[in-house]
């Protein structure tokens, strides 16, 4: 009888690996956070916890991986898993008012990535200062806001300055209180870990 010798193959280095999970992991964590949403009235589009999970996936993830984790989001919800606001889900909400900002976390992430970490490489955010973190989520809010507003000024048929006001202005308290609440998790974290 002979004997059958047995290799390990690494289909996918570890790292790569664990990337994978990671995003995986913000992409529900992102999916989870759009359930708490609330009806804004003064805009057509709710104020919910998404923008801080893409905040959270550039921070912690870097450009490259957050913004894989905002695509694996996006694609989920497109195929009907109920991840966007409200638990809603498929391309209806892809294309509809609110579509733009969905649109947006992908590239957000990468932009709040890239600031954050200096450039397309990861690095320890113990190496990131607060302001170049909260620059970063200041970029990425911007995107969010460029996708979104034009989105829903097109979809709705208002005026360009209504959708401005209601599509990003209205929402820059929220959006200054998520980074907050990011840069203080993340630092929080760091303090942890060293």
């Amino acid at each position: 009888m002979s004997q059958t010798s047995t290799a390990d193959v690494d289909l996918v280095g570890e790292e790569i690996a664990v990337n994978i999970a990671q995003s995986a992991v913000f992409a529900a964590l992102i999916g989870a956070f759009a359930y708490v949403a609330i009806p804004y009235p003064l805009s057509p589009a709710p104020v919910t916890l998404q923008v801080l999970g893409v905040f959270l996936a550039g921070l912690l993830l870097g450009p490259t991986w957050g913004a894989a984790s905002m695509v694996l989001y996006l694609a989920a919800g497109a195929l009907g898993a109920p991840v966007f606001a409200q638990g809603t889900a498929g391309l209806g909400e892809l294309l509809g008012p609110t579509g733009g900002y969905l649109f947006s976390y992908p590239v957000a992430a990468a932009a709040v990535g890239y600031i954050a970490h200096g450039g397309l490489e990861f690095r320890s955010l113990a190496e990131s200062s607060i302001p170049r973190m909260v620059a970063g989520m200041a970029a990425g809010t911007l995107v969010i806001y460029g996708f979104g507003v034009p989105f829903m000024w097109w979809n709705l048929d208002m005026t360009v300055q209504t959708a401005i006001i209601s599509g990003a202005v209205v929402f820059v308290p929220a959006e200054a209180a998520k980074m907050a609440a990011a840069v203080g998790l993340v630092r929080s974290n760091a303090i942890r870990a060293e």
